[in-house]
């Protein structure tokens, strides 16, 4: 490692027992199982917890289970036994904890019987009965006492070292380590919640061994450098407003006033906001949809220089029309899973801009695994002299194992070097000086955690992901070879690989990046010619398809809206990321189970038999009926699932979707003038049937798909009619099915009082 190592404190330490690995069956006179009877005693004397398990399957149920582990002792007699199962727990091992020490148990005499595979892939040899039990332990206990103290990363290691100390507090913050919670009965339950070692840990900058997340000193300066080589990056920077202020840092450090950006129509809202607080003129690059409403890459045509020259010429705001723009801004993956070929990407672009930003929110894990290789902002393919400057936003929270909020900002530099204290001055911009140290040390932590296992981590994501998918196609097979016209729920995915039908795929065949990427005009995804390799589906991102639209996106005559299943699923406990009006996105991150996506195919099947048999929504989602008696008593589920479907067929909600976002509003003023304008007041508030022609003074934005509809300053005129026809079907259905109501950011709903609502929207006075 490049950094010091840090001391596990004893009191974390004592939770590493070392695991003995032998037949506890044995005859209780068995030299083998009083040899190791003794040393686990000789063990304890050192301090150290012992656990025995006495199969080569249970070590690696174990294992699995949990690996903290300070060291493992295999026993060559159960490994002699099986030889193949020996050998694959040390390369389980290894794989997830390389640095683990394992040591083989036997007596000398049989050390020529040990495999080559086997010598290599272990720490040493132990000698029984030959060795005393007490010189045994003293071995095992020096090897573990190395690897305990490999374990923390820098800033968490410094951290909790410090909490372990109960030094008395005389700096911020004012609750010193949690004894002012402890003054009044309220203070008490919030320290019995969040337990004692959370608040004594946090900390602040006074702790000058703890270093400055401002200054990026200190021990957060190493783990900062420690990210930086394990992202692949020249410099990081952790964030703690999540990635949202990363996008903002990018942006302020290197765009201001007039500046021209190129920005992904895309892109999440933080970076609306920073081209509002920089006051940029944003020059949008608009990605492709397909029939189903999901939504695609930004097409290579648009990242040409031909291309950004038009954006030039066409939009009103740009004086200069032989202005070059100073960054562009990627979304990768996008929110459904599209993944970029980033050396592509990159090539275009740096014949436009001197930086390039990828905002690789959801994308964190990505250089961990050989699956998505060159398609990530700091992917380990060639770099060319003449390359952008690319920066990289992560939120480590999301997908990676870390705090809400935790987020981190990669920097490769190319054609613009970057001067850390230069960036650091928009860093500061965004930044608390009292920050929370429990989320900068969460980030530290997922660094260590990809750097140690994360091949292994991400192939488990990947490999589970793979067997959902292939789960729910078998299952689908079956339902309709016992009644051919009956339903199951579908799976945006291939439907055969190399003339191989998905469900039959070997496993193995799935995790080959080439499965996945989107072949040009590929009936599957729906997004026509992309050009060989452009783009790829990652797999871990699972759309999950309702009945009611076809391939090609035509509705059918029923169908069952994706918002009700995602309801019922709710009321089980099963929460789902992103739901459209026939689709469900689920994202098999680091912690998903195969328990968990079991519980998800249940879940399915017990809608699809309530479904069947019109079960009364007072049995199946009770809760519903409670809230709104008056709209659903009596009802069945298939009765509104048929209602949600025939209003969304009256409204041409789908089509109104693919009209408004296959659009862009018409350019009146800048995002940073039209807010100005808000803050003086010099808006009012309408309703979206009157916002014909009228320029809007907030982001609307619908979620999903969380893609901002119209931006401040943009209005729709009569050619762009389909947005306020867009808003109004959602405004119908909204007042048609409540519980079921739309997200909407910048859009207000007014209520009559009858049940009817009004959709209301800030415009800037005429």
């Amino acid at each position: 490692m490049s950094h010091a190592k840090v001391p596990l404190p004893a009191s974390l330490a004592q939770r590493y027992p070392v695991l003995i690995v032998v037949n506890t069956l044995e005859h209780p006179d068995s030299i083998v199982l009083r040899s190791a009877e003794a040393v686990g005693r000789a063990l304890q004397q050192h301090g150290l917890e012992v656990e025995r398990v006495s199969s080569l399957d249970d070590a690696e149920i174990a294992f699995r289970a949990d690996p903290a582990y300070c060291c493992v002792i295999l026993g060559w007699g159960l490994c002699e036994e099986n030889l193949p199962l020996a050998l694959h727990l040390i390369q389980l091992i290894r794989q997830r904890t390389a640095q683990l020490p394992i040591m083989l148990g036997m007596s000398q005499a049989h050390q020529s019987r040990v495999p080559l595979e086997f010598v290599e892939n272990i720490d040493g040899f132990i000698w029984q009965p030959e060795d005393s039990p007490e010189f045994v332990a003293g071995r095992i206990e020096a090897a573990a006492r190395r690897y305990l103290n490999s374990i923390l990363p820098p800033f968490f290691g410094a951290l909790v070292n410090f909490a372990d100390t109960h030094e008395y507090s005389w700096h911020t913050p004012g609750h010193t380590g949690g004894t002012a919670f402890m003054k009044t009965a309220v203070g008490r339950s919030f320290l019995d919640f969040y337990g004692e070692q959370m608040l004594r840990s946090d900390l602040s900058v006074s702790v000058g061994e703890l270093g400055s997340l401002n200054d990026h000193s200190g021990p957060i300066a190493e783990a900062e450098k420690n990210a930086a080589r394990v992202f692949g990056a020249d410099y990081t920077f952790f964030s703690v407003g999540g990635s949202s202020a990363s996008n903002e840092i990018v942006l302020h450090s290197a765009v201001t006033d007039g500046d021209a950006v190129l920005v992904d129509r895309n892109c999440h809202k933080s970076l609306n906001y920073a081209l509002n607080m920089s006051g940029a003129v944003p020059l949008y690059l608009r990605p492709r949809r397909n029939a189903r409403g999901l939504i695609g890459p930004v097409p290579r045509s648009e990242l040409m220089p031909e291309a950004v020259a038009q954006k030039i010429a066409e939009s009103p705001l740009m004086t200069d029309k032989q202005a070059r723009p100073v960054l562009a801004v990627l979304t990768n993956s996008t929110y459904d899973g599209l993944c970029y070929n980033v050396q592509t990407t990159t090539r275009e672009l740096s014949q436009s801009v001197e930086r390039i930003h990828y905002d690789e929110a959801w994308y964190a894990y990505a250089r961990f695994n050989p699956l998505y290789e060159g398609r990530y902002g700091m992917h380990r393919g060639e770099r060319h002299a003449d390359d952008a400057t690319v920066t990289v936003t992560h939120s480590t929270h999301k997908l990676l194992a870390a705090l809400s909020q935790a987020s981190m900002i990669h920097i490769r530099s190319g054609k613009v070097p970057v001067k850390p204290a230069l960036f650091n001055e928009a860093f500061m911009m965004h930044t608390s000086t009292s920050p929370q140290y429990s989320i900068i040390a969460s980030t530290d932590v997922s660094a260590k955690m990809m750097d140690d296992a994360g091949e292994y981590l991400t192939d488990e994501s990947i490999g589970e992901a793979i067997a959902f998918r292939q789960a729910m196609v078998r299952l689908g097979n079956e339902v309709r070879k016992r009644k051919p016209q009956d339903w199951w729920f579908g799976v945006w995915q291939p439907d055969e690989v190399n003339g191989v039908p998905f469900a039959d795929l070997d496993p193995q065949t799935l995790r080959q990046g080439d499965t996945w990427v989107l072949k040009p005009n590929a009936s599957w995804h729906g997004f026509g010619d992309l050009g060989r390799d452009y783009c790829m589906l990652d797999p871990i991102k699972v759309t999950v398809l309702t009945p009611g639209q076809t391939l090609e996106g035509q509705m059918e005559a029923s169908g069952i809206p994706a918002p009700l299943v995602s309801s019922f699923l709710a009321s089980r406990g099963i929460v789902v990321e992103k739901t459209e009006p026939y689709s469900i996105l689920l994202l098999f991150s680091l912690g998903v189970t195969k328990g968990k996506w079991g519980s998800l195919v249940a879940g399915l099947m017990e809608f699809k038999k309530h479904y069947d048999s019109n079960a009364s929504l007072e049995l199946v989602m009770p809760e519903l009926v409670a809230n709104h008696g008056e709209r659903y008593a009596g009802m069945g589920l298939k009765d509104l699932a048929d209602a949600m479907h025939q209003d969304m067929l009256a409204s041409k909600l789908l089509h109104n979707i693919d009209a408004a976002f296959s659009l862009l509003p018409d350019v009146v003023s800048s995002p940073r003038e039209t807010y100005a304008k808000l803050v003086k007041g010099q808006i009012e508030q309408i309703a979206v049937r009157d916002m014909l022609n009228r320029t809007v003074a907030v982001q609307v934005v619908p979620y999903p798909p969380g893609i901002p509809l119209m931006m401040p300053g943009e209005k729709a005129g009569a050619d762009k009619q389909a947005i306020i026809d867009y808003l109004l079907a959602m405004e119908l259905f909204d007042s048609h099915f409540p519980g079921f109501e739309h997200d909407n950011h910048g859009v207000e709903i007014e209520r009559d009082g009858q049940g009817g609502l009004t959709y209301r929207v800030y415009v800037v006075k005429q």
